[in-house]
Parts: C-alpha cells; sequence; structure tokens
C-alpha cells in the first residue's frame, strides 16, 4: 500500500513577504506614494499604508511629510554595514562615489567579485538618460564591462582560467570572447592600473574604471564612471580617468585607516 503524498508546507509569512516586497520596490525606486506602491504590488492602499506605517516607525523607510512619498530609511544603511567586509567598502566608498558622481554628472558603480561572476554592490544614477546593465544588486559577467573586466585583470590565475574556460557571451559586437586576445586585454590593464572600454557591455556606452585595494595592496573591488559614448570626449576621457583614479584611492585609504566596522566617530573616540 503506497503513502498517499503530502503538500510540502509553506513556512511563509504572508505579512513578512508584503513587507520585503515593500522594501524592494523602494530599493528600485525611491520617493513613491501609497497609490503608486499599491498600484504596483497589487496590494489595498489601506495595507500599503500599515506596512509603511510599520517600517517607518522602525527606521528601515523614511517619509517625506511634504509630498507624502516614501524611501527606504536608515536602517537599512545600518543592516548594510553590519555585513562585515562588504558593509565596511560601502561605508567607506559612499561619499566618495556621491562626489564622483557629483564631479562627472555620469553613473558610478562599484562592483565586487563573487567567484566566477561580478556583483554591483553600489550604484550611484547620474544626471544623463541612459540605463546600463549595471544595476545594484545584480551579477554580471566577468569578460566584460569597464569594472568587471578590471576585477578579472587582477583575480588569481585559476580564476581567470576558469573565466576563459566557460563560454564567453557576445553582450554587444564589440565583447572581446576570443580567448588569447582577452588574455592580452586583461595584460594591458594590469600594465596600466585602469581600464577603459567602449560599447563592450552596452552598446553606445563607455567605462572608466579604477582599482579599489585593501591594506595589504590586493584589489577587493573597483569603482568606474560609465555613461554615453556620444559625450565620452578625449577631453572628458583624462579628465574622468583622473577622478576614478582618484576616487579608488580615497576609498583604499579610507579602509586603510578605519578598517572594517570601524566608524569615524569611533575613530574620534580613541
Amino acid at each position: 500500500m503506497t503513502e498517499p503524498k503530502t503538500e510540502p508546507k509553506d513556512y511563509k509569512i504572508a505579512a513578512v513577504d508584503r513587507a520585503l516586497a515593500l522594501l524592494e520596490a523602494l530599493a528600485d525606486r525611491p520617493e513613491q506614494g501609497v497609490t503608486s506602491l499599491a498600484k504596483s504590488l497589487g496590494m489595498t492602499k489601506s495595507l500599503v499604508f500599515r506596512l509603511l506605517h510599520t517600517l517607518e516607525e522602525r527606521g528601515f523607510v523614511s517619509r517625506d511629510p511634504e509630498r507624502a512619498e516614501y524611501s527606504l530609511g536608515y536602517r537599512i544603511g545600518v543592516l548594510g554595514e553590519r555585513l562585515g567586509k562588504d558593509g565596511a567598502l560601502l561605508y567607506a566608498a559612499r561619499p566618495v562615489m556621491d562626489a564622483l558622481r557629483d564631479k562627472t554628472s555620469e553613473n558610478v558603480n562599484l562592483v565586487i567579485r563573487e567567484g566566477l561572476k561580478s556583483y554591483v554592490l553600489a550604484t550611484r544614477s547620474g544626471y544623463h538618460s541612459i540605463r546600463l546593465f549595471a544595476q545594484a544588486g545584480r551579477n554580471g559577467p566577468l569578460h566584460a564591462g569597464g569594472g568587471s573586466l578590471l576585477l578579472l585583470a587582477y583575480a588569481d590565475s585559476a580564476v581567470v582560467d576558469n573565466v576563459l574556460s566557460q563560454p564567453l557571451e557576445a553582450f554587444t559586437p564589440h565583447t572581446v570572447t576570443d580567448r588569447a586576445r582577452l588574455r592580452q586585454v586583461l595584460e594591458r590593464i594590469r600594465a596600466n592600473g585602469y581600464n577603459i572600454v567602449l560599447n563592450d557591455l552596452d552598446d553606445g556606452a563607455f567605462s572608466v574604471a579604477a582599482p579599489i585595494r585593501s591594506a595589504d595592496g590586493t584589489v577587493i573591488a573597483s569603482i568606474s564612471v560609465a555613461g554615453a559614448v556620444v559625450r565620452f570626449d578625449e577631453e572628458r576621457r583624462e579628465s574622468y580617468l583622473k577622478a576614478a583614479l582618484e576616487a579608488a584611492e580615497e576609498i583604499s585609504e579610507r579602509l586603510s585607516i578605519h578598517g572594517p566596522g570601524e566608524s569615524d566617530l569611533e575613530k574620534s573616540r580613541a
């Protein structure tokens, strides 16, 4: 006699699931009102209002009282900073990324390596309208993109060999997929100490990337300036490269001074 099949148990808590969906919606598009959130999430306005009220009391969302619009709150940043190494990197990079975006008016991306993929840890949107592959929280290839290629160039030889042994997707007609040529590109990046690419991951876009180093000199992340190729003349090429290299050096210094998880306030008390 066969045992009757039992349905898998659903341990999901609906209220928690809805709250997380709301936070993700605000991460994708800050400054939304109750009506907009209710429509995009398929919830009633009453439910969205109650969720927002609860999250606001705990500091996970903040409300603009004049426009009745919501964005992520300070507690999100607090949790992020408790993540350890990545939290320390975010803490060190945040003001530098803001300054780099304001200086160049272009998109700024902070990228790390996760195994054989790149991971966009944070972004700052530029003041020109352009949609790029890099989005915060998104995994991408290591063989294409300014910051990603730079990280591959500074990775261990075993990582490079593993990446090049995989099928190499062509994202645009300009993506380098020839393995011998790609090794030459990686050598050039290491020799230059930076990476500049055009049209390889996003057709019509440029990326200028510089390495961020830990206290022992190991490259742990990249910071890049990215935007539309039509704006990328020789003058901007030089100024963006200088700005990216200076930003990477500043973040590296902040990491070296503060170490993981140590804040400016804690330093001032020492």
